[in-house]
């Protein structure tokens, strides 16, 4: 009886195996596993870090049609991701899980439709399902898929524009369809900033082909959706944008951490730029960067022996992003240009199909397989632990409770400049008011950029010493720059001015009560 249950077992197993890796069934695993990570991530319900509690305060503070003018601290995001931020907090109030919800839907939705994008872009099931694998286990896009900030949701639109248009030259195009067509472009851009990239480059690349082919009646179509999309656009520029690329201090912090070309001529910053894609956002080990670029450009010449107008439409966007930063207009970097995974994904997913399909080359299959590994189990690993240990950056609400159950009647609390915004954020949660704190001096990227200059620490070390003679001063860190040991670089004062009593430190967030008396 005892082999026999043994047998029953090994039995179910063997097919609820197949049952989820079978060919019919993988790409629905591989997006209930994408599905399972972020909502993971999301339940964990980690504290907003700096920049989300920036824009919460503005997403908080503001009635709708205030979020229509400019935002508070050096914040920018499309009117139409407020809007639906703002309408979330109303209908489940005000908490993370809230302000978290649409990026989160964002995210779900983008997995099943990015995999019917993948099915009618690439050459093979084989590589929609590689890149759908891909996609689903990027590590930065789990992280933004559950953050308060608009890139979860660039990348769905992203994803959904590029469905909707993606053979559109097969189509008999109406007046319905230039309606329907125009109206999905011209709200895409209320909701997202760089979807007027996707737009400008799959609008671009279509006009062409149309040209190219003596289409002319058709191209008249198209210019008659693109005049929808350009109008739309033109209005939210006028009511929005145009304050946003006005604002000098948002251009200055992304100048400066490289972003830009310093001129036309700048091939080595395009040469560098895309390299790093593959590092950042992509998140692929150094090592492994020459591997994704030759499975990225492989499945560029597979696209171009098989079908040069997908080519063309998946390559456009992305060279309309590059242009755009070349005109000084749009920061080629990290979290910005996040919304380009897709396309890259799926040169990467084609490209490393392409070289296994090599004819009567055994060592191809093998670079193919190679390649193939390499690249999915960094991601796959790394999502799996995010399962088991969420994502963290900034836990400031485990240090605020501890200061708070604390702190004694007379007690001095000192915000430290960078952790403002989320002690703002949180700080009626924990019974702060204004008056019960000193927040620090001013924001100190405002001075000269990224980092502490010697300025500006002159700056901060007389703010410490106004804290001399009090006997119990609670100093709260939060988002510090790590590269230039900022952290230990306040301790260090502080530690030469008074005692230190008591430390509560999380991920991110630190407190210190010290005697400074």
């Amino acid at each position: 009886m005892r082999g026999v249950f043994q047998l029953q077992k090994s039995y179910f197993s063997q097919k609820a195996i197949f049952s989820l890796f079978s060919p019919q069934k993988l790409p629905y695993t591989v997006i209930g596993f994408g599905i399972l990570v972020r909502l993971v991530q999301y339940l964990f319900n980690r504290s907003l870090w700096n920049d989300e509690a920036a824009l919460a305060l503005n997403i908080i503070n503001r009635s709708y049609l205030e979020l229509l003018q400019p935002l508070d601290y050096n914040q920018g995001a499309p009117i139409g991701f407020l809007m639906v931020e703002k309408l979330a907090v109303q209908v489940f109030g005000n908490n993370e899980y809230a302000l978290r919800l649409f990026p989160f839907v964002s995210a779900i939705a983008s997995l099943f439709i990015f995999y019917e994008l993948a099915k009618k872009c690439l050459q093979s099931r084989q590589a929609a399902i590689i890149a759908l694998t891909l996609f689903s286990t990027v590590h930065i896009w789990l992280q933004f898929a559950t953050e308060t900030k608009q890139y979860s949701s660039d990348v769905a639109i992203a994803v959904i524009l590029s469905f909707i248009l993606i053979g559109i030259e097969r189509q008999q195009i109406k007046l319905r369809q230039i309606l329907e067509f125009g109206v999905v472009g011209a709200i895409a851009v209320w909701f997202s900033h760089p979807a007027v990239f996707v737009l400008a480059g799959i609008g671009t690349s279509y006009l062409f082909i149309s040209l190219f082919q003596q289409k002319f009646l058709f191209s008249l179509k198209l210019l008659a959706i693109y005049a929808i999309w350009t109008f739309s656009f033109g209005l939210s520029y006028f009511i929005s944008l145009r304050n946003i690329a006005s604002n000098q201090s948002l251009f200055k912090s992304w100048a400066g951490r490289g972003t830009f070309p310093t001129s036309i001529w700048d091939f080595g910053w395009l040469f560098n730029a895309f390299v790093e894609f593959f590092h950042i956002p992509l998140g692929l080990p150094d090592i492994f960067l020459g591997i994704a670029i030759l499975a990225f450009l492989s499945g560029c010449i597979s696209l171009w022996v098989q079908n040069r107008a997908i080519l063309l439409t998946l390559l456009a966007p992305i060279l309309v992003t590059f242009f755009a930063a070349y005109l000084q207009k749009y920061p080629f970097s990290g979290r910005l240009v996040i919304f380009l995974i897709p396309f890259f994904i799926l040169f990467i997913a084609e490209g490393t199909v392409a070289i296994r399909q090599i004819r009567d080359r055994r060592v191809f299959q093998k670079v193919s397989t190679l390649i193939l590994i390499l690249l999915l189990v960094p991601p796959i690993g790394t999502a799996a632990y995010l399962i088991f240990d969420p994502y963290t950056k900034q836990e400031i609400k485990p240090v605020l409770a501890y200061m708070s159950s604390h702190q004694q009647t007379g007690d001095t609390i000192y915000i430290y400049e960078r952790a403002e915004y989320q002690f703002k954020y949180y700080a009626n949660w924990y019974g702060y008011h204004q008056g019960d704190y000193i927040l620090g001096i001013d924001d100190l990227d405002r001075q000269d950029g990224q980092g502490i200059s010697e300025a500006e620490w002159q700056r901060y070390t007389s703010d410490f010493n106004k804290l001399r003679g009090k006997q119990r001063v609670w100093i709260l860190l939060s988002h510090l720059r790590r590269w230039e040991d900022e952290q230990e670089r306040v301790l260090a004062y502080l530690d030469g001015i008074g005692k230190r009593v008591d430390t509560f430190e999380k991920e991110g967030s630190f407190v210190y009560l010290y005697d400074l008396s």
